[in-house]
């Protein structure tokens, strides 16, 4: 039997080796990595709102007339009782004349029945002329009484209807665009000549659900509040651009029913606005802050993946080897999130080379410096 050389196959088996070998003997790949910590968070809810004027009004000519000035501008801030349109006044100051002679000629004509009557009187008492004469008399007077209260009537509505000459802001606002020039004939009917809106302060309407509702009534009984008064939670918004509002508003109004179409509470709360950055009809994020801090454990985002089974970070042992631990996750808070359950405090997870490692393997952790401030 011819012999073999077994160089070749020396050779060939440790060129398929080679892989492995150098594989075992290359360290483990370094990840960066943080603990879970724990921080007092005040927990809060995040709802749609509108803003909506506490006092908003359709202004609309109460008398008709040709307009004679236009005093207000498109958009302007307007004080309480300011003027802001006048209607020629002529007719109507001509009228209140007239009733103000009306008033004159009926006290005249008291005076004259005053006198009709007494002179009625001698000679009843007299008996100079029959009682009839005298009760007519009696009855002269007490119409030309009655003459007197109605031109009085008449100065007082001819006295309003000029002073609804003058279009005046009837409380502190903003005026919205302009529908009337000067020489324009407007009336009762023929549509609001502008309106003001109250900007400050404002309200922020959002709905909230029955569970949260109950939530709240909750809390808020525990801690010895009126269950009949608005709860004195701290309410937030956050404008359309992403800004949150420094001012903070407070619940002022609750809805007494449940809208059963969508099992939500209509809720109403004030800001100040004292910047003007809410306008009436504007969409923003409400928060509702909770009474309370909760102590609540915190990992970077950076470290919760996502698979069919729901949210998981990787963790490290304490033998430096990596596991896959699913978790429940909360709220954001800043660049963290909420971990409800899954991790406990110091555990630490993979924020950095998630791509170079798997469960099982062992890795060379360095911590990263972030999100541990517990």
């Amino acid at each position: 039997m011819p012999l073999v050389s077994r160089a070749p196959i020396l050779a060939l088996l440790t060129a398929l080796a080679g892989p492995a070998l150098a594989q075992q003997d290359a360290p483990p790949p370094k990840v960066s990595v943080a603990a879970a910590y724990s921080e007092e968070i005040t927990e809060e809810e995040v709802f749609i709102g509108r803003a909506e004027a506490v006092d908003k009004v359709s202004l609309v000519a109460r008398v008709s007339g040709y307009v004679r000035e236009v005093v207000v501008s498109n958009g302007a801030s307007v004080a309480a009782g300011e003027m802001l349109f006048q209607i020629e006044p002529d007719e109507y100051q001509a009228t209140l004349d007239a009733r103000e002679a009306d008033l004159a000629k009926a006290e005249a004509d008291l005076t004259l029945t005053q006198i009709e009557l007494a002179r009625k009187e001698q000679l009843v008492a007299r008996e100079a002329i029959p009682q009839s004469e005298l009760d007519i008399a009696r009855a002269n007077e007490a119409v030309a009484e009655a003459n007197i209260l109605a031109a009085k009537a008449g100065i007082k509505q001819a006295e309003l209807d000029l002073s609804y000459t003058e279009i005046h802001a009837p409380f502190e606002g903003q005026i919205g665009r302009i529908e009337a020039s000067i020489g324009d004939l407007v009336g009762p009917s023929t549509g609001a000549l502008t309106t003001l809106v109250r900007t400050n302060p404002i309200f922020v309407s959002f709905s909230i659900s029955e569970n949260q509702l109950a939530d709240i009534r909750q809390a808020e009984i525990a801690r010895g509040q009126d269950a009949n008064s608005p709860p004195e939670l701290a309410v937030h918004v956050t404008l359309p651009n992403g800004s949150r509002l420094d001012e903070v508003g407070e619940l002022v109004f609750g809805d007494n029913l449940i809208d059963p179409a969508t099992g939500t509470l209509a809720v109403r709360a004030k800001f100040d606005n004292s910047e003007g950055l809410l306008l009436d009809g504007g969409f923003v994020n409400v928060a509702i802050e909770g009474a309370e801090p909760v102590q609540e454990t915190l990992v970077p985002q950076a470290a919760v993946q996502q698979d069919q089974r729901g949210p998981f970070v990787l963790l490290v042992n304490d033998e430096q080897i990596v596991e896959q631990r699913y978790i429940a996750t909360g709220a954001t808070v800043g660049t963290a999130i909420i971990v409800e359950d899954g991790l406990v405090p110091g555990e630490v997870v993979v924020v950095e080379g998630l791509q170079r490692v798997r469960p099982g393997v062992p890795v060379e952790a360095v911590m990263a410096g972030v999100g541990q401030e517990g």
